[in-house]
């Protein structure tokens, strides 16, 4: 299974970029993970954010390949423990589709994206910084993958 981690924002400090890295690359062959970068829309003195926050949602929405099922990063969604993820992610891996992960900008995911989404998955009812985010997603996808080939990792 392909998962495609499809992020608002680019230009991630190194500690962001060295921590996904580590975790992706530790995934099993059979489930690859891939990290889309789309640029942030404008922000700054005068910006329309509303606007910004909608071509953030026309680029992610043409980012998601179609077939894919589609989970929205979302505070309000539904959380898991690990041990649930590891049992969603294997259901997912049954299912046949691809999944892509969406992670919204600084004012969060376009309603659309929202509202295009197979499913909406809260990590925390923190509010988390998103580069933080992706490695937190590389991170527990990993340990789940652990979890299901009994690695002791988890433990």
């Amino acid at each position: 299974m392909k998962v495609r981690l499809i992020a608002i924002g680019g230009k991630m400090p190194g500690w962001v970029v060295e921590g996904y890295d580590e975790y992706a690359k530790r995934l099993p062959q059979d489930l690859s993970l891939e990290l889309i970068e789309l640029p942030l829309g404008h922000r700054g003195k005068g910006a329309d954010l509303a606007r910004a926050k909608r071509q953030e949602g026309d680029q992610m929405l043409a980012a998601i390949p179609k077939g894919d099922r589609v989970v929205a990063l979302e505070v309000g969604g539904r959380s898991w423990s690990t041990e649930q993820l590891a049992g969603q992610l294997e259901a997912w891996r049954m299912d046949g589709r691809n999944l892509s992960l969406l992670v919204g900008g600084p004012d969060g995911l376009d309603p659309r994206c929202v509202a295009a989404a197979d499913l909406k998955w809260s990590l925390s009812a923190l509010t988390l910084p998103h580069p933080l985010v992706r490695v937190l997603l590389a991170e527990q996808l990993y340990r789940a993958c652990t979890i299901l080939q009994g690695h002791p990792y988890h433990k």
